[in-house]
């Protein structure tokens, strides 16, 4: 388990991170209980490790003007690695796409799009992703509302199994 090479610190810095990447490294230190320049250290260290990917601001689509959220269900024509790929790539290019995973099952891949309005998913549906090349299949589910939308992993699991483990 890579989270084992982390000590509780590390994992608590992480969580408390995670709950508000704008703290002060000085307060970030305060309740991790640690000095300030370890803690910058440590932060550092889980940068450059890959623990910590970014940082960013959860910006509300709809107070931006982007009213529609849809999730869409893709099925590819062929599974070959290079097709896999080259459709993720595709995607990465999209701005209309927001997130894109791989799945297991009948469908190849989930994407969660945002626009601005319905015409604009639709141009985009109709032009562009059904038009892609290697798409056999798009499923859509237009998002009605959110109930929860968390970052980041739930740290209180992974400390109840550590705690275990120990």
């Amino acid at each position: 388990m890579a989270s084992s090479r982390l000590d509780p610190i590390d994992r608590k810095i992480l969580a408390e991170l995670q709950a508000d990447g704008r703290m002060t490294n000085v307060e970030l230190a305060k309740r991790v209980g640690i000095s300030a320049p370890p803690c910058l250290r440590r932060v550092r260290t889980l940068e450059e490790q890959g623990y910590i990917r970014g940082y960013h601001a959860d910006v509300d689509p709809r107070e931006l003007g982007f009213e529609v959220q849809v999730f869409a269900m893709v099925g590819l024509q062929s599974q070959a690695e290079a097709d896999l790929s080259a459709f993720e790539a595709r995607c990465r290019a999209w701005p209309l796409v927001r997130e894109c995973h791989m799945l297991n099952g009948e469908v190849d891949f989930i994407l969660k799009c945002v626009a601005p309005d319905l015409s604009t998913f639709q141009r985009f549906l109709t032009e562009e992703l059904t038009a892609a090349d290697n798409v056999a299949s798009v499923k859509t589910s237009l998002v009605i509302r959110g109930a929860k939308d968390d970052p980041g992993v739930p740290f209180e699991i992974l400390e109840a199994r550590l705690s275990q483990s120990a």
